[in-house]
Order: structure tokens, then sequence, then C-alpha cells
């Protein structure tokens, strides 16, 4: 007898914690480029690493067994349509969390949306540091990296190896127009300098020549480019095709993932510094999960978005279990000010004053193919950021939390 009532008592919370769900589920949608220029370092990836969260967590949390579904939608790398989908997203498949959103505009954009409607966002591939400042909201929560951190790191690294003079170029949106900031200052705060104004290039773009050619004629210590994916490539495969690097032009990028590496091949990028949160090699935790999604996507190895995807959706549903709803007001409160290091976010915190999570970061330089241990082992070590030094500190934040 005392077992049976044991058991339905068990049955009962267990009723109970589902009942704390809007429609009895919880939805994750993941709004990313599905199709275009970050489909590869993003895309089905990211879709995947969400739905292995999902998994994980329904697994530890018995009691949401069944209730975690994942949708991936296609923004197109455009601010409108990522407005628009995001709605549609949130008014009609009922989504809980909307994660990923490469492209900054279109992060911006969503973000916008799902501010009005009270929905909470996972910024982990944009990354405009306009989230968490200017354009910061109750319910964005900025994860992984940002501009900030991306020139913290390579523009002091670089300019203190020696690269002291710059010439930049940078897509004409709102990422490239943040990175291109932070990096300038970077890079000067450094002891660097500029040798001409940076210019501006369409997004996308597929021919970078008369960049290369000015930088031909500028002659600066390393040539700049704040692309990112299929654009990183186009830059660097032209940078090698012109030349530059035996001309004592060294190559600085500002964001660099490892598909855009595995495009060209490791001795196109090699000795390139970047700064990344993450590397599926960086220890045995990191290659612990990357060996379990490659198991899961195709045998592809997943780049740090996709990892990210990963681990911002997992903190997004272990909130909804410490707050016992999805509500997103309470959800939010489970999330501001907690702390946690998982495979991907090392001594990680969320920033209550701005929603900036931040989080261990590294500084990395990309190997020649002969020092590789196997595929895709691509970044060598160069140093470790703590996260209370990776990102723009408090003091300098424009947010007002509303």
């Amino acid at each position: 007898m005392k077992n049976s009532i044991l058991t339905l008592t068990l049955a009962l919370a267990s009723v109970a914690g589902a009942q704390q769900l809007s429609d009895g589920a919880i939805r994750i949608g993941v709004l990313n480029d599905l199709s275009g220029v970050y489909s590869e370092l993003s895309g089905q990836g990211s879709v995947r690493a969400a739905q292995m969260a999902a998994e994980d967590f329904m697994k530890a949390n018995p009691a949401y067994a069944g209730k975690v579904t994942v949708v991936g939608v296609d923004h197109q790398n455009k601010a409108d349509i990522a407005s628009n989908k995001a709605a549609e997203m949130i008014d009609r498949q009922k989504v809980d969390l909307l994660v990923d959103l490469p492209t900054s505009s279109a992060a911006l954009a969503a973000s916008e949306i799902a501010r009005q409607k009270k929905v909470v966002t996972m910024v982990v591939t944009g990354a405009t540091t306009a989230l968490t400042n200017d354009k910061c909201n109750k319910y964005t929560f900025h994860y992984a990296y940002d501009n900030y951190m991306l020139a913290n790191g390579t523009g002091t690294a670089v300019t203190k190896r020696g690269g002291n003079s710059w010439y930049m170029i940078y897509p004409n949106y709102a990422f490239g127009q943040d990175l291109n900031n932070q990096m300038s200052a970077a890079v000067q705060a450094s002891g660097g300098r500029l040798v001409a104004p940076s210019d501006a290039t369409p997004f996308p773009n597929t021919d970078f020549s008369t960049y290369l050619l000015k930088a031909q004629s500028l002659k600066p210590k390393v040539f700049g480019t704040m692309q990112a994916g299929a654009d990183l490539v186009n830059v660097v495969k032209q940078y090698n095709e012109f030349g530059l690097r035996q001309q004592g032009i060294g190559l600085g990028i500002g964001l660099l993932f490892e598909t855009d590496v595995a495009a060209l091949g490791q001795d196109a990028f090699a000795g390139a510094i970047a700064t990344v949160p993450w590397f599926w090699n960086l220890d045995q935790r990191s290659r612990d999960w990357a060996a379990k999604f490659e198991k899961a996507f195709n045998n592809k190895k997943p780049t740090w978005a996709q990892a990210g995807v990963y681990s911002a959706t997992s903190q997004y549903l272990n909130a909804v279990a410490r707050a016992k709803t999805d509500n997103s007001d309470a959800v939010v409160k489970a999330l501001e000010n907690y702390r946690f290091s998982d495979f991907f976010a090392r001594s990680a915190h969320i920033r209550p004053q701005d929603h900036r999570v931040v989080l261990d970061v590294y500084t990395v330089e990309v190997k020649p193919k002969s020092d590789s241990k196997e595929n895709g082992d691509l970044f060598k070590l160069v140093s470790r950021i703590p996260a209370g030094k990776a990102f723009m500190p408090l003091s300098e934040s424009k947010c007002q939390m509303k």
C-alpha cells in the first residue's frame, strides 16, 4: 500500500510539473541560416545541437519526457525575414525560446520581436555588442561571444606580436560595422595604427580584388578581414592568390569558424590568430561532447557556434526546471546572475545588468596541416582569456534593461 501511495505521489508530481508548461510543452525555435553563407558554420548542425540538448535534458529530467521539441527556420541572413519568421514562430508555432541567430542585423530584428512578445532569446552566433548595449532588453541574452571579445583578443594579440600597422575591410551591415569599430579601437589601444580608413564591402560578396590591390599599395603589416563564413573563405582564397603573405602582409581575422578553415585547407590559414569561445580539441570534456555530436550529425565535427547552441539551449531548459515553469519572466529570473561551467562555457556568469554571458575564451593559432594529429585538428592554443577580462566591462555598457 505504501509503495502504491509513493508511486501515485510521484506520478502526480510529474503531472504537476507538466502543468506548469504553457500548452503542456516547451518549444525551441532555432532561427538561423539554413541555405546561405553561414549555413555550414550554423545551419542544420545548430538545429541538431539543440535537439541533442533537448534529448539530454529530458533524459535527465523524466518529468519533462516528451515535452520538449525543436524546430529550425531559415532567416536567410535578412533582418526583415528574421523579424517575420520570429513573429510567426512565436504566434503560430508557440515557441518558448529563440536561439542561435547568426547575422547581427537579423539577431537585432528578431530580438526586438521577442521583446515585444516577451519570449526568451539566446543569441549565440550574432556578434554585435548592441545586443547588450543600447539594444539590450529583458528577454534577450547574448551567449558565446561578441565583437568586443573578438577584438579584445585578436586585435591585441596580433598587434603585440608586431603587427602594429593595419588596413581593414568589413562587410557593410551591423556585424561588420561594429566589429570594425571594436577591432580598430583594440589595435590602437595596443599601440598599433591604421594606415588608411577601413573599407566597407558588399554583403555577401565574392570579389575582393579591389581591396587586396589596395592593401598591396598600402603595405600594412596586417590585412584585417572582418568577414565571416563563405565571405571570409573568399577573402582568404584571394589573399593567397594575390601573394600578400609572401609580400610580408600578415592576415588578421576578426571572426573564424572551423568550417572556414576546412573549406580551404589549414595551410591557407596557417599562422593566423583568432579568438574563439571554444574548440572541440580544447580538452577531454570538449572532445567527449564533440564525439557525441559527430556521431549524431553526419560524422561532422562541431563548430563552436553549434556547441554554443547546445550549451545555450541546455541552460535555458535548466532554468525552466529551476523556475518550475516556462513563463518567460520566471525563466529570466532563473537565468540572471546564474553561474555555471559546462563543456562549452567555462567560469560562466550571466550578468543581470546587461544579459551578457561572460565565459573564458581562447586565443588560438591555426596549425599547418603537417602539425595536425588528426582530421579537424585545426587550432593551437595560444592563451586563455579569463571570463572577467574577455568581455566589455559593465562600466562601458550603455544597457538600460527594460
